[in-house]
């Protein structure tokens, strides 16, 4: 590793995978701690193993965080707020796993009108996809009527889920696929979800901010545990995540 002159930003050594501590990562921007490595799934189960993401454009080069405050969510002091009770109980939109990760990824990275690029590159894409095919990388679908109209995807190591990012075609979709995330991962014994940055959106949905040193100590405890069952099958019906 070679460290740049602010004595912070850390150049990253392709031929070894190593980062550095996550502490001595920039404030401003929050969390920026290294550039360089590849995308390969050894570097990110090295990284994420840490509570390190990815995250850049097309026009840069593979950038690496950890911000503190850490936006999270603990899935046994989740709760369901009445009126996504009502979407739920409604049955509107049906629920799976795993189904159509390639085109959750891919709606997520759609180019929004009023938006000049995505961080989900080709690179990106293509990586977890990878992870994907291994195992390691799963997907929530929403569907209506056949149609895919919401869903989200992420990283699962040992018992922690790190979102990655989520989409929705249908007021709702997005808020059911993770309200049926949560309760499932609760009922595999998830003590944590990294989200990795906070936005009102997921405020909405239960996370909360945590400190670095606290979702460290958090993190290093659940990514020793045993993974979660595969392959990942819903268990949770609308009627009953609409009770909870």
């Amino acid at each position: 590793m070679t460290k740049s002159t602010d004595g912070h930003l850390t150049l990253l050594d392709i031929a070894r995978i190593e980062f550095p501590p996550a502490d001595l990562a920039l404030k401003d921007p929050n969390g920026l701690l290294a550039i360089g490595g590849d995308l390969s799934p050894d570097w990110l189960l090295a990284a994420y193993r840490r509570g390190i993401f990815p995250w850049y454009s097309d026009d840069q080069p593979i950038l690496w965080w950890s911000p503190s405050p850490r936006c999270v969510v603990f899935p046994d002091q989740f709760r369901i707020g009445r009126s996504l009770r009502k979407v739920l109980r409604r049955g509107t939109f049906e629920v799976t796993f795993d189904r159509a990760f390639e085109r959750v990824i891919e709606a997520c990275r759609a180019v929004r009108a009023d938006a000049e690029g995505t961080w989900i590159t080709d690179e990106m894409r293509d990586a977890y996809l990878e992870m994907h095919r291994r195992g390691h990388a799963h997907s929530v679908e929403v569907w209506r009527e056949g149609r895919l109209v919401g869903g989200l995807y992420g990283l699962a190591l040992g018992r922690i889920f790190f979102g990655e990012s989520m989409f929705h075609r249908e007021t709702d979709a997005s808020k059911v696929a993770f309200v049926h995330l949560v309760r499932q991962l609760e009922l595999w014994g998830c003590p944590l979800i990294d989200c990795q940055v906070g936005n009102p959106h997921l405020t909405s949905l239960g996370a909360v901010e945590v400190t670095r040193e606290d979702f460290e100590g958090l993190l290093e405890a659940g990514v020793r545990q045993p993974p979660f069952p595969q392959p990942w099958r819903l268990s949770w019906s609308h009627e009953t995540a609409a009770k909870t």
